[in-house]
């Protein structure tokens, strides 16, 4: 994937980041460690890893918020983000 369509990818799912997040049934600090990395869409300057990196942590995030429990498929979705995220924090 090439960094223009990282970034694309990463702003969609920020939109999507921010429809969850204004959900009454989101735990508030659900998102906290992707807000942590401070790696925005915008910032067109940072690395594509530390975007990759960032795209991971959001999915893993996004999965928590749509499973019912680490079974559901959004579930297992957000256990293998987690597993992607971490692999690509440790190529940063």
């Amino acid at each position: 994937m090439h960094k223009d369509e990282l970034l694309e990818l990463h702003e969609q799912m920020v939109t999507i980041k921010d429809h969850f997040a204004s959900q009454e049934h989101v735990d508030e600090g659900l998102f906290d460690p992707y807000e942590q990395l401070a790696v925005d869409p915008s910032h067109v300057h940072k690395s594509k890893s530390e975007h990759k990196h960032a795209v991971f942590v959001l999915g893993n995030a996004l999965a928590a918020a749509m499973s019912e429990d680490e079974f559901s498929n959004a579930g297992r979705v957000g256990k293998r983000m987690k597993e992607l995220a971490e692999d690509a924090e440790s190529k940063l």
